[in-house]
């Protein structure tokens, strides 16, 4: 089970879907990711799509993210998500919001907003193509702010090629057979 690494949810045991449809981030990955972008988090706008459980957003919230925009399409991860915001009693926070869309369409209801972070765990067999998609759209409505970043985490068994998206590659951190792969803005 996904669990609260530290801040103010620290501890908070988060529910999982049923099933292998979602394959939640692992605390040693989380850790890392959050290892090296705390500096970033207090006070940002986190954008977590394909958010599964919602364990990503609610991290950033416990660090002290400003706002959490949390994004998946299932049905079934809508109602964890939602289960996991009450366990923590910001189910009714302002600054979160929970949409049930597809990454793309979600990006498109978000257009006239700003992100300083946009974190996406995608299955992994279509990661690429959602990063390609989700770059294009976050480029061309202006959403990431200057110092902003995507986090894309993928497979190291599926093919990801960092030159043809459309963001400027920071760097891929490997962990076994997960990836996690930063860009920023051009």
């Amino acid at each position: 089970m996904p669990r609260v690494v530290t801040g103010k949810y620290r501890g908070a045991v988060l529910a999982a879907p049923k099933g292998d449809a979602t394959r939640p981030t692992t605390d040693k990955v989380k850790e890392a990711i959050f290892s090296s972008i705390q500096g970033c988090i207090p006070d940002c706008r986190f954008l977590d799509l394909f958010s599964g459980t919602g364990q990503m957003g609610i991290e950033a919230l416990s660090r002290g993210a400003d706002k959490i925009v949390l994004v998946d399409k299932g049905g079934p991860a809508i109602s964890v998500i939602k289960k996991n915001l009450e366990k923590i009693r910001a189910q009714d926070d302002p600054n979160v919001r929970v949409l049930k869309k597809s990454a793309a369409a979600a990006i498109e209801s978000l257009k006239d907003e700003k992100f300083d972070i946009v974190y996406m765990d995608p299955p992994y067999k279509i990661a690429f193509d959602e990063a390609v998609k989700a770059a294009d759209l976050l480029s061309e409505y202006d959403m990431l702010t200057d110092d902003g970043l995507l986090i894309v985490e993928h497979s190291a068994e599926e093919p990801f090629n960092t030159d043809v998206i459309n963001m400027q590659f920071v760097r891929s951190c490997s962990y076994g057979l997960c990836v996690v792969t930063f860009f920023s803005k051009k």
